[in-house]
């Protein structure tokens, strides 16, 4: 409506074209006299608690990852993929959809190490057998890692590093062997860890953090 009734100039010219292309860091953008201005870029990370979904909206009206940056001073900012309502731990959000599609690109192939509570000790045999891949449904699950942290009584906690994420990975994996997920914690994305950040809470990333993510 804006551009159709020529209240917006691209480089000092009038433009109607709503398919225009725009070079943001060349291309001064003016509507109605006012200069428009980029969007300043914010990189946040949370931990995120167990019971919270990764979403904004919510139909089942379910509490989110949102509850977490309440407080903060700061412009929409999305996921940047998933934690599933029971996992918990390192979750990304960003406005800059650039840096959130390179991350979640596929062909980066960017790690993403967990820890892993189960109901069970597995032994060798099984954690080799999750090691080569298994298939679910037609699909071929499989982790870059998998090895056993530690185990007392009827439990153990595994390290599970993926480059991949697909939907509920981990609990679909381990559940081909009969064993069950009692918590799961990403503790660290590329090199970038969770750290001591406690749990529930959200802080801007430094320069330095964001080197760790190639940025």
């Amino acid at each position: 409506m804006l551009i159709a009734e020529g209240r917006v100039r691209v480089g000092g010219k009038v433009v109607r074209d709503a398919a225009l292309r725009v070079d943001l860091n060349r291309d001064s953008i003016v509507v109605d006299g006012a200069p428009v201005v980029a969007e300043r870029k914010v990189y946040v990370m949370l931990n995120k608690p167990r019971g919270l979904v990764t979403t904004r909206d919510d139909p089942q009206q379910r509490d989110t990852v949102y509850a977490c940056l309440e407080g903060l001073d700061l412009p929409f900012v999305s996921p940047v993929g998933r934690l599933d309502k029971a996992s918990e731990g390192l979750l990304l959000m960003t406005n800059d959809t650039q840096f959130a599609n390179r991350l979640m690109d596929p062909a980066a192939h960017l790690p993403k190490t967990y820890h892993v509570q189960v109901g069970t000790v597995p032994d060798e045999a099984m954690l080799e057998t999750l090691r080569a891949g298994v298939n679910v449904d037609g699909e071929t699950l499989t982790a870059n890692s998998i090895m056993l942290l530690r185990s007392g009584g009827r439990t153990a906690w595994l390290e599970i590093v993926l480059d991949e994420g697909r939907n509920r990975h981990i609990r679909r994996l381990l559940a081909t062997q009969g064993i069950e997920v009692k918590r799961l914690i990403r503790i660290a994305i590329g090199r970038l860890p969770l750290g001591n950040l406690a749990k529930g809470a959200a802080r801007h990333l430094t320069i330095e953090e964001l080197a760790l993510l190639g940025s």
